[in-house]
């Protein structure tokens, strides 16, 4: 009985490895738009997809950026400024986009760009902290998505949104888990609104990787900000020692557990992007398979144990 499973599962692996390998034809005709190609997954995608020969539209919040890429990739690909958070930089890029790919239209859009901070306990934050995020997170994600949309139907392309693990579980206090259910729930529905019009909508969810996502440095200083703001009354309940013990985890075990192989997460780009037969969902990295998607599965009951366990205690803890 043993035996027949696992050659069941080894015969549904081998089914879909060899049936996901069909990529499609043309690709020097085919335009990819992706943002937040500064630095990560974009930067690196951008190159990628420039070397297999797509006609790749970067866009990056800063010159260095932009420079950077051209230096790197052919005279094909381009470059364009885009504040995620502008209608007008939106806007101006969506119809310069318009104008490059003409009547056949926009075969990709890859939603990319993102921050990781503020992020802290939600009684650290403010609202306006939470609308900083949300506006770059979430909100540029579907402002991006729409200002391309009819350019993306013309051509029968796809949508490729990059959402996280914490987009399937909260493990953490802050907008950061909030923007990333939010890109997931606009990524469903525009799946089943898209479908008839042939357009494919993916999602990557990728745990943790070395990016400015997960930079030490950036987290620890984060951190400390919100923790020099806090009213006294709030730093008694957590206690003196906590700003410390919270900067230990994010030196070591952020550190730890992210993965420097960021072509994990590419591939899985360049899958949805020029596959036949894409995934409708992509997890990137072991942590994603084996950690984080079957505990958001589990029981809220069981999924709160385990964080809760593994979460810095507090000085006003209640038993």
């Amino acid at each position: 009985m043993f035996l027949y499973l696992l050659g069941l599962v080894v015969f549904y692996y081998l089914y879909r490895w060899v049936r996901e390998l069909p990529r499609v034809p043309d690709k020097g005709s085919k335009y990819v738009y992706i943002t937040g190609c500064d630095s990560g997954f974009g930067n690196l995608l951008a190159r990628h997809l420039d070397k297999q020969g797509f006609r790749v539209i970067a866009s990056c919040f800063t010159e260095k950026g932009e420079e950077d890429l051209k230096k790197a990739c052919s005279s094909n690909l381009i470059t364009t400024h885009l504040d995620v958070r502008s209608k007008d930089s939106v806007a101006k890029v969506a119809a310069m986009i318009k104008d490059k790919v003409g009547e056949r239209g926009l075969w990709a859009v890859v939603n990319n760009a993102g921050v990781s901070v503020p992020t802290g306990p939600c009684d650290w934050l403010t609202i306006d902290d939470y609308k900083s995020m949300l506006d770059v997170n979430l909100n540029g994600v579907i402002a991006v998505t729409l200002s391309v949309l009819p350019l993306i139907k013309k051509a029968r392309g796809r949508v490729v949104n990059v959402a996280s693990v914490f987009g399937r579980i909260s493990a953490t206090g802050g907008p950061y888990t909030l923007s990333k259910y939010g890109v997931e729930a606009f990524n469903d529905s525009l799946r089943i609104n898209m479908a008839p019009f042939g357009v494919k909508v993916l999602c990557i969810e990728p745990g943790f990787f070395k990016t400015n996502v997960t930079d030490t440095a950036l987290l620890s200083k984060n951190i400390k900000m919100l923790w020099d703001r806090l009213p006294q009354d709030i730093r008694d309940d957590y206690g003196h020692d906590y700003l410390q013990k919270v900067l230990e985890v994010a030196m070591d075990k952020v550190a730890k557990i992210s993965d420097a192989d960021l072509m994990k997460v590419v591939n899985c780009m360049e899958h949805a992007i020029s596959a036949v037969r894409p995934r409708t969902r992509y997890s990137a990295g072991w942590d994603a398979k084996l950690f984080w998607l079957p505990l958001s599965y589990m029981p809220t009951c069981v999924s709160d144990y385990i964080l809760n366990k593994e979460a810095v205690p507090i000085a006003k803890q209640i038993q």
